[in-house]
């Protein structure tokens, strides 16, 4: 019974105290400052970006497009990729299908489906606070009828939180995509190279290398600028014909192996940041500009062996008892031992 009351008495000092974390400020209630201490590894955005971005929005890319200054677009498919992409200043942060692979494993974009999508838009836009933020429609929720894509791009925007939609296709989907505009919702359009469509086009291989294929991308994007795309993608498409392209429109082009001659770029960041094991396919037109794959192995390596020779945890990394308390509590074990 002695040794009951003792530990009572011993967590009423723990409670009550001023050192303890839960110092009453009204009964038993813990201090605001209190609940900001976090001590687990769950943590929410972090601190703010060091220099604080206006919202990029439509009226943004416009005047970057109208003043000749190239718009900067980055995949993300998760918080992470989104938190870093923001804080480095793109202006466009894509939610791509292209996830399917480097995020999910799967083979191809066309596996990918709606409710994937728009959960890993949601995880984007909750780290995104600057970049305009676009999600993909995939293949299988825009194709049927103007009426389906419309439903997908608002469940889009609604629940995975992002600013526009975008989609594949030129002439014969511009009905779609003016159903879309039309509702109030921004689309982003993609001609050339249709991945989602490899199938029907031989596979991922270079449009526009002919006459008749560099007006049918011609052809396609001044078919979604009619729509009312506010900007469109060309991907895998020769460098002067991406140019001549877009010398001909009014909305921005959005250029991913078209050359420098577009208005703007974008890269899957998986790619360009070598978040991938050596070997690892990647296209021509990736530039590579780190390692992450490496430094990641680095890391995860270094863990590994301190964990193995018990080097980590170390004393800096553990929560601190007082020596009264312990040798109160070890006395208590002790003395139970049999």
């Amino acid at each position: 019974m002695s040794r009951s009351i003792t530990a009572s008495r011993s967590l009423q000092r723990s409670i009550f105290s001023s050192k303890s974390p839960w110092s009453v400020v009204g009964p038993l209630c813990p201090s605001r400052s209190q609940f900001q201490t976090r001590q687990s590894s769950h943590s929410p955005l972090g601190n703010p970006v060091a220099s604080q971005r206006k919202k990029v929005t439509i009226n943004t890319l416009r005047a970057l497009h109208q003043k000749d200054e190239p718009i900067t677009m980055i995949t993300a498919h998760d918080f992470p990729s989104a938190h870093v992409a923001d804080h480095a200043g793109m202006d466009m942060i894509l939610v791509g299908d292209s996830l399917a692979m480097v995020a999910l494993g799967m083979e191809d974009t066309s596996e990918v489906v709606l409710e994937e999508m728009i959960l890993h838009c949601r995880s984007v836009s909750r780290a995104t606070k600057a970049a305009f933020t676009i999600g993909d429609l995939p293949m299988g929720s825009y194709e049927i009828a103007p009426e389906q894509a419309l439903e997908s791009a608002i469940r889009v925007v609604k629940e995975g939180r992002v600013q526009a939609v975008k989609l594949e296709g030129g002439v014969e989907y511009a009905a779609t995509i003016e159903k879309i505009t039309h509702a109030g919702i921004p689309v982003l359009g993609h001609v050339g190279l249709t991945p989602q469509r490899q199938h029907s086009i031989g596979g991922f291989r270079v449009q526009g290398k002919t006459t008749a294929s560099a007006l049918k991308v011609l052809e396609d994007a001044l078919a979604v600028q009619a729509a009312g795309c506010f900007a469109v993608v060309i991907e895998a498409v020769p460098a002067e014909v991406a140019a001549l392209v877009t010398k001909k429109l009014k909305i921005p082009t959005i250029g991913i192996g078209a050359g420098n001659g577009c208005s703007g770029q974008v890269l899957v960041q998986v790619d360009m940041s070598g978040n991938f094991p050596p070997g690892r396919f990647i296209p021509k037109f990736v530039k590579q500009y780190g390692n992450v794959w490496a430094e990641s192995m680095k890391a995860i390596e270094s863990y590994k062996s301190e964990v193995k020779s018990r080097q980590y945890p170390a004393p800096a990394h553990t929560y601190p008892m007082s020596p009264e308390e312990f040798t109160e509590f070890k006395g208590m074990i002790e003395s139970q031992q049999p």
